[in-house]
C-alpha cells in the first residue's frame, strides 16, 4: 500500500513538531542547511557560534531538517513559538524566509550567504573570493606539478566566487599554473555526496593535480580523503579542517559563519541586532587562511609572508580580487 503525499506531509509535520517540542520562547533558533549539524564545515561553524553564545549564558534551540519540504514549516514553527532570532545558514533558505518573515514582523531573522531585503531580516554575506585568493597562493607555492584543482559542489555563482578567487591567487604566484575545476554534482544534493566527491577528486589527481581545494560542504570530506590517500594535498573550507588529515591538508579557507551566528544571537540578547546587509571580508576578519599545529610543517616562512602581503594588499585596495557574482567573466579560469 502506497503512502499518499498528504500522509507523508502529515507524518513529516508531526515529526518536526515533536523535534521542536522543547523550544522556549526566549531562546534563539538555528536551523541547519543540508549536510547536517556535524558536517565539519559550514553547518558545524554555525553550531560552534551558537555554542559560544550558549557558553556565555544564552540559550538556543536547533534543528536538522531531513529535506527541502521541511524548510518553510521549520521556520514558521520556530517563529510561531516565539524563538528569536532565527538563524538560517545557507542560501537555500531564501524562499522559505521570504514566505515566513512577513508573517512575523516582530521576529528577527538572520540569513547567511544571501540577501533578503525585508525589514526584519539581517543578511550576512562574505567576500569568499578574498579568502580563496590566499589559499590559491598557498596552493601554487606548494604545487610541484604546476596543476591544482578546485571542486565546487555544483555550478552556482556563490561557489564560483570561491573558485575564481582561488585561481586568481594561484596565478598571482605562477601565471602558467593550470587550474582544473570539476563539480561534484548538478544541484544542492551534491553537498551531501562525499562518495561522488571522492571520485571527482581522484579524477583530478589522476591528471596530475597535486593540490585540490573543495568548496563542497559535507561532501568535501571525500576530497580531503582522496588527496590524503594519494599522498597529495587538500584544502578545506568554511571551518578549519586542517586536523582531519594532519600533514595532508595544506590549509583551510576560513569563513566565519560562527561569528555571524554568534553575533545574531548576541545582538538580539543585548538589543544591538539590526536588519540590513553585513559583509565580512579580510578587512573584517570574516575570511582567511588557517594556520595551526596541524599544517605547521607544510607552511614555510615564505608562504606565510606571501599570504600576509596579499592580505595587506587586498585590504588596502592595491589588489582587487574578482567577484564572480558581479562579473561572471572570471579572468583566471
Amino acid at each position: 500500500m502506497k503512502i499518499s503525499t498528504l500522509t507523508k506531509a502529515m507524518v513529516s509535520g508531526v515529526a518536526l513538531s515533536a523535534m521542536m517540542a522543547g523550544a522556549a520562547f526566549a531562546d534563539g533558533a538555528l536551523v541547519y542547511d543540508g549536510g547536517g549539524k556535524f558536517d565539519k564545515s559550514f553547518n558545524e561553524a554555525a553550531y560552534n557560534g551558537a555554542e559560544r553564545f550558549k557558553a556565555e549564558g544564552g540559550n538556543y534551540q536547533d534543528l536538522e531538517i531531513s529535506g527541502d519540504a521541511q524548510r518553510e514549516q521549520a521556520v514558521r514553527q520556530f517563529a510561531s513559538r516565539g524563538n528569536n532570532p532565527i538563524v538560517l545558514p545557507g542560501f537555500s533558505w531564501e524562499t522559505a524566509l521570504r514566505a515566513v518573515a512577513p508573517e512575523f514582523p516582530d521576529t528577527s531573522f538572520t540569513i547567511i550567504d544571501t540577501v533578503v531585503d525585508l525589514p526584519n531580516v539581517q543578511s550576512v554575506v562574505f567576500k569568499e573570493q578574498e579568502g580563496s585568493y590566499l589559499v590559491g597562493i598557498l596552493a601554487a607555492m606548494q604545487s610541484e606539478s604546476g596543476k591544482i584543482g578546485v571542486i565546487p559542489a555544483f555550478n552556482f555563482d556563490l561557489l564560483e566566487a570561491f573558485a575564481c578567487g582561488y585561481a586568481q591567487g594561484a596565478k598571482s604566484v605562477n601565471p602558467d599554473i593550470e587550474v582544473f575545476e570539476t563539480y561534484v554534482g548538478s544541484g544542492f544534493e551534491a553537498f551531501n555526496d562525499p562518495g561522488k566527491a571522492t571520485e571527482v577528486a581522484k579524477s583530478q589527481l589522476d591528471q596530475g593535480v597535486d593540490v585540490v581545494y573543495h568548496v563542497a560542504g559535507g561532501a568535501g570530506a571525500g576530497v580531503l580523503q582522496a588527496a590524503a590517500d594519494a599522498g597529495k594535498f587538500g584544502i578545506g573550507v568554511d571551518s578549519n579542517q586542517n586536523h582531519l588529515h594532519p600533514g595532508s591538508v595544506l590549509t583551510s579557507m576560513l569563513k566565519r559563519v560562527d561569528v555571524a551566528t554568534y553575533n545574531a544571537m548576541k545582538g538580539v540578547a543585548d538589543g544591538t541586532w539590526e536588519p540590513g546587509v553585513i559583509t565580512l571580508g579580510l578587512a573584517e576578519e570574516g575570511v582567511g587562511a588557517a594556520f595551526d599545529e596541524h599544517n605547521a610543517s607544510l607552511i614555510t616562512d615564505e608562504m606565510k609572508a606571501a599570504v600576509e602581503k596579499a592580505t595587506a594588499d587586498i585590504i588596502s585596495g592595491a589588489v582587487v580580487v574578482h567577484d564572480y557574482r558581479t562579473d561572471k567573466a572570471c579572468p583566471a579560469l
